[in-house]
């Protein structure tokens, strides 16, 4: 199933997004191990609780950030965290 806009995204279960102090980073818990998320993938993953569609985290994207367009960020990083096991996604 690919990702579309009226898709509401959440971080699967065995994986857990939070701030790390000691990384200065949004990372990914689950496991084996830990992936330090870059800036723009903490902002985005962050926003993917199981309430919002895709296409309202680009709306809240475009608020923080409105000299952007962050359309093909938020589906390309959403396409990779769906293909390592980050997330899970429904149709609306």
């Amino acid at each position: 199933m690919q990702i579309a806009g009226n898709s509401i995204i959440k971080i699967a279960p065995g994986f857990r997004l939070q701030w790390e102090e000691a990384q200065n980073c949004h990372v990914i818990l689950y496991p084996e191990g830990m992936v330090k998320l870059n800036a723009a993938a903490g902002e985005i993953l962050k926003r993917c609780d199981g309430t919002k569609t895709v296409d309202d985290v680009i709306a809240d994207l475009t608020k923080v950030f409105p000299d952007v367009d962050l359309t093909n960020d938020v589906y390309q990083l959403l396409e990779a965290a769906h293909d390592n096991g980050w997330i899970k996604h429904r149709t609306t």
